[in-house]
C-alpha cells in the first residue's frame, strides 16, 4: 500500500477471505470510504458508521484518535437468527513512513489514514464450544458417578459392613448366643468397638457360664441337705431302736448278729449323710491366728479310742513351738480327724503306724506354685473343671499338627509336666497351640525354649503376667516371671503318713474327686473331697505320696502369711 500496488493487494486479500469461517475482509480510508475488500462490489462505497463494528470509534460522529487494544474486537449478530460475527478492526496508523514518503500526501499531523476490518463467522467454534459443553458434561458426570462409586465401595466397606456385623452381632447377642465373635475389623474406631463387644460378649458368656454353674451347684447343695436332713431323722431313730434290741437279746446269738449289721450300716448311713452335709454346705472360713499342734492334738482326742481299738501307734510330734497360723481351727480339725480316719481304715485290724509331723518350710513357687485361672489373648478361660490332675483342674488348650489336631490338658502346677496328651505331639514348625474355644494362637512369636529351641506357647495369669512353656513333651522348661519374682515363702508343713495298704497309682488322680472312693461299699467319696476344698479355701495345698503296700502320706501346706490370692496359689503341688 506504501507503494501504491493495489493488485497485490487485493490478491492478497481474496487469498485470506478464502480460509475457512473468514467473511469479509475491508480496509477503508479515513473518510469511511471503502479502498479495499474481498467482496467487489463494495469497494468505493461509503461505510454505515452507524453499524455495530463502526460505533466504538464514531460515536457521536467524533472519531477516536486511538482505540485500546481490548476494544479493537466485537462480537455481534447480523440477524438474530445468524450465527455469531467476531469483528476485528485494526486502525492503520500514520507512521512516520507514510508522511514522509514521496508517493503519499500525508501530512503528519493525521493520526489514522484508514481501518482494517476482517469478519469472522463463529458458527464452527460455537459448534465446537457446545461440543466441548456437551463432552465435559459427560465426562463430569462420568467422574461423578466413577467418584461416587469409588466413595460407596470404600464407605460399605470401612463403615457399612462393620456396622452391619455390629448390628447382627446385638441380634445374636439379644437372642441369647453369647458365643458370637466378631472378625477383626481393623485398627479404627469400628474395630476397637468390635474388640470391646467381643470382650463383653465373652465376659457375659463366662459369667453367665458362672452363675448357670453356681444354680445348678446350689440347686445339687440344697437337693443334698434336705434329703440328707430328711435320711437323717429315721436313721437316728433305726439306730436308738435297733441299738435297744442288741442290748435286749444278749440270749440270742442269731438275732444279735443280724442286728450287729443294722447297727453298723446305720451308723456307715449316718457317717454318709453327715459327709454329705458337710460337702453339701461348705461354710466360709472364719479365720484366726491359731496354734496347729493345738488343732492337731483336738483331732487325735477325738479318734484316739479308734486308734486303740485298732492297734495303732501315733507318733505326733507336736513338741516344737510353730509360729500360729491364720486358718478357721474347726475346719482344719475336720481335715485331720478325715485324714486319721482314713488311715485307721487303710491300716485295717492288724496294727500298724501313725505319724503327724508339723514344721515351717520354705519353698519355691517352681513346683509349688497352682494356676487357678488362665485365659487366652480372647479372654476366654483355659481352665477345665471337668479333667483334672490330682484332684485340680486342668489348663485345656488345643494342639494342630498338620491334619492332627487334639487337645492337650496341661498341669495346673508350675514346673510340674504331668501333662495329658490327646493328641501325638511332635515338635515343629507346623505345631500350633491354641484356645479351644475361639483357636486364637498361643505361641509366642520369635521367642523359643532356652533349653532344647523348640517352640514356646504362653497365656496369661490373671493378675499375676504369663507363664510360658516349652511345647516339646519330652522338655521339661516352664517360666513364670511374677512368681519367680517372689522368690520363696514360708509355710506350715503337716505331714500325715501311715503304714496302710497303700493307694493304686491309678487311682491317685482322682483321689480328690467327690464320690470317688477306693473303699469299695465302705466309703462315700466325699471325705477327701471336703479336705481339699478346705484347705484350697485356706489357699493351701494338698499333696499325696502313696505306694501299694507301704503306705502314704498327706503333706499339707498352709500358707504362714495367709491371704486371699487370684489366679494362683503358691505351696506344694496339689494332688
Amino acid at each position: 500500500m506504501l507503494e501504491n500496488r493495489r493488485a497485490e493487494v487485493h490478491a492478497i486479500i481474496n487469498t485470506v477471505s478464502h480460509e475457512p469461517s473468514i467473511t469479509e475482509i475491508r480496509i477503508f480510508n479515513k473518510e469511511g470510504v471503502v479502498a479495499f475488500s474481498s467482496r467487489a462490489d463494495l469497494i468505493g462505497k461509503m461505510v454505515d458508521k452507524r453499524a455495530e463494528s463502526c460505533y466504538v470509534c464514531h460515536a457521536e460522529n467524533a472519531p477516536l484518535q486511538r482505540l485500546p487494544i481490548d476494544e479493537r474486537m466485537r462480537i455481534y449478530r447480523i440477524r438474530p437468527d445468524s450465527s455469531r460475527i467476531l469483528a476485528v478492526i485494526n486502525p492503520i496508523y500514520n507512521q512516520r513512513s507514510c508522511h514522509e514518503a514521496a508517493c503519499h500526501a500525508h501530512t503528519g499531523d493525521q493520526t489514522v489514514l484508514g481501518v482494517l476490518d476482517v469478519k469472522i463467522d463463529l458458527a464452527d467454534v460455537d459448534r465446537q464450544i457446545e461440543d466441548s459443553k456437551l463432552r465435559l458434561t459427560v465426562l463430569a458426570g462420568f467422574a461423578i458417578f466413577a467418584l461416587s462409586l469409588f466413595i460407596a465401595y470404600f464407605v460399605r466397606r470401612w463403615i457399612g459392613t462393620p456396622v452391619r456385623e455390629l448390628v447382627k452381632a446385638t441380634e445374636q447377642v439379644s437372642s441369647g448366643n453369647f458365643n458370637y465373635t466378631i472378625h477383626d475389623l481393623g485398627k479404627d474406631e469400628l474395630g476397637i468397638l468390635a474388640k470391646s463387644f467381643n470382650k463383653m460378649t465373652k465376659n457375659l458368656a463366662e459369667a453367665r457360664m458362672q452363675l448357670f454353674q453356681s444354680d445348678k451347684m446350689a440347686s445339687l447343695g440344697r437337693l443334698a441337705a434336705g434329703v440328707a436332713h430328711e435320711i437323717n431323722n429315721p436313721l437316728t431313730a433305726v439306730l436308738t431302736y435297733s441299738s435297744f434290741l442288741l442290748k435286749r437279746t444278749k440270749d440270742n446269738p442269731q438275732v444279735q448278729e443280724d442286728l450287729e449289721i443294722i447297727v453298723r450300716e446305720t451308723i456307715r448311713s449316718r457317717d454318709i449323710v453327715k459327709n454329705l452335709l458337710d460337702f453339701a454346705r461348705p461354710s466360709v472360713p472364719k479365720m484366726q491366728n491359731a496354734d496347729i499342734n493345738k488343732i492337731i492334738k483336738s483331732a487325735v482326742e477325738v479318734v484316739a479310742s479308734q486308734l486303740l481299738l485298732k492297734r495303732i501307734d501315733l507318733d505326733a510330734n507336736l513338741g516344737e513351738t510353730l509360729p500360729e497360723v491364720t486358718v478357721d481351727p474347726n475346719q482344719i480339725q475336720q481335715v485331720f480327724i478325715n485324714l486319721f480316719v482314713n488311715a485307721a481304715d487303710a491300716i485295717g485290724d492288724h496294727g500298724g503306724r501313725l505319724s503327724v509331723r508339723p514344721s515351717v518350710i520354705s519353698l519355691s513357687p517352681y513346683g509349688q506354685a497352682q494356676v487357678k485361672t488362665a485365659v487366652c489373648p480372647s479372654r476366654h478361660t483355659l481352665m477345665d473343671d471337668e479333667t483334672r490332675l490330682n484332684g485340680l483342674p486342668t489348663i485345656k488348650v488345643k494342639a494342630v499338627l498338620k491334619d492332627r489336631a487334639g487337645v492337650i490338658n496341661l498341669d495346673p502346677v508350675y514346673g510340674k509336666h504331668r501333662h495329658q496328651y490327646g493328641v501325638e505331639i511332635r515338635p515343629g514348625k507346623n505345631l500350633r497351640i491354641l484356645c479351644p474355644q475361639c483357636s486364637v494362637s498361643l505361641i509366642a512369636e520369635n521367642v523359643q525354649c532356652p533349653k532344647c529351641s523348640s517352640k514356646t506357647y504362653g497365656f496369661d495369669v490373671p493378675p499375676h503376667g504369663v507363664l510360658e512353656g516349652c511345647t516339646n513333651p519330652e522338655c521339661t522348661w516352664q517360666r513364670w516371671r511374677a512368681m519367680d519374682a517372689a522368690g520363696h515363702k514360708d509355710y506350715l508343713q503337716v505331714k500325715v503318713a501311715d503304714t496302710g495298704q497303700g493307694i493304686p497309682p491309678e487311682d491317685l488322680p482322682r483321689l480328690f474327686e467327690p464320690f470317688y472312693t477306693t473303699k469299695g461299699k465302705h466309703g462315700t467319696g466325699l471325705g477327701l473331697a471336703v479336705i481339699w476344698r478346705i484347705i484350697d479355701n485356706h489357699n493351701g495345698t494338698i499333696d499325696v505320696q502313696s505306694e501299694p503296700g507301704r503306705g502314704t502320706t498327706f503333706v499339707i501346706h498352709l500358707p504362714l502369711h495367709n491371704g486371699s490370692t487370684e489366679g494362683t496359689s503358691a505351696g506344694a503341688g496339689s494332688g
